[in-house]
């Protein structure tokens, strides 16, 4: 049985979902672009840095000594295939997400209330829902793979055009789906589920889309920063396999085992530094925007 109607979120329009997450995912794009060249090729590095001349190096690569102008727009390699990435995949987590916690809540809410309470059961819902909708994630990998290609070895392409790469790299462009699925299902549960429970039991709120624009940049803050955590391991192992060139691809289980022998465990944790301070501010911006545009277009739309 599902929870009386006063419990239950207000829908938005499919349309509003859509137009409100792709407005975030090309301001994000706009805006943080270069921070994740940098964190990519920051994860990418197999060295140690011990210092800023080195950290110049993996950062700006060819461009290390060239003028800084020339070293920022280096760090836009790829932004074709980053808009396009970026977009869809916001389109698909932050509007799709509704849509699937719609089901899990018509069908389980029972089930999640009665095992975790009212309360709790519903962020939970929240966050399973991101869960399931992270794991079909992978459906937009190419692109995602071919955006960290362009960031972190762009040689890799060899003058080829995208449908020279699609018509002869083919299904090799979903190598690493499996580690892409296992960091993506704990990721987006800890995004949603840390931003649905800031909501409930730091703001109260009994729908969760009415929340204002700071409350939802404080939930985001909390979700966000549980999602990097929790998959910075396979974030790293997913990035290592994607960068690699397509006639040269390492498993994940050779790479995991490379990384214990040559830098340690908290090689698993590369990049998680400036990823908080860097991706962090760019995912907490795009998932508050999305989240306090989606109702407004849905207001606009006349729903």
């Amino acid at each position: 049985m599902s929870p009386p109607t006063s419990s239950k979120d207000k829908k938005n329009s499919g349309t509003a979902r859509v137009f409100g997450s792709a407005t975030a995912g090309i301001a994000e794009l706009a805006v943080f672009h270069p921070v994740d060249t940098t964190a990519k090729r920051l994860m990418s590095n197999s060295t140690r840095v011990t210092s800023l001349s080195q950290l110049n190096t993996v950062v700006f690569r060819n461009y290390a000594s060239e003028p800084l102008g020339k070293k920022l727009l280096s760090l836009f390699p790829g932004l074709g295939y980053a808009a396009g990435y970026k977009i869809l995949q916001r389109v698909y987590k932050y509007g799709g997400q509704p849509f699937v916690n719609d089901i899990v809540t018509t069908n389980f809410s029972e089930e999640f209330e009665s095992a975790f309470g009212k309360k709790t059961g519903k962020a939970i819902m929240s966050a399973t829902s991101g869960s399931l909708i992270g794991i079909g994630e992978i459906v937009l990998l190419p692109l995602d793979v071919l955006k960290i290609k362009r960031q972190t070895n762009p040689d890799a392409f060899k003058g080829r055009g995208f449908l020279k790469i699609i018509s002869d790299e083919g299904f090799g462009l979903y190598r690493g789906w499996g580690w892409t699925a296992a960091r993506n299902a704990p990721g987006s549960f800890a995004l949603f589920g840390g931003n649905a429970f800031a909501k409930e039991y730091i703001f109260g709120l009994k729908d969760y889309g009415s929340a204002t624009w700071s409350q939802n940049f404080v939930a985001s803050i909390f979700g966000a920063s549980a999602s990097l955590i929790v998959s910075a391991p396979l974030d790293v192992v997913k990035t290592r396999i994607q960068n690699r060139n397509f006639e040269n691809p390492e498993s994940g289980v050779t790479i995991v085992k490379n990384m214990f022998k040559n830098e340690g465990i908290t090689s698993f944790y590369k990049g998680l530094t400036p990823k908080l301070l860097t991706t962090g501010p760019k995912l907490v911006f795009s998932f508050a925007l999305a989240q306090t545009l989606i109702p407004a277009f849905d207001k606009i739309l006349g729903n």
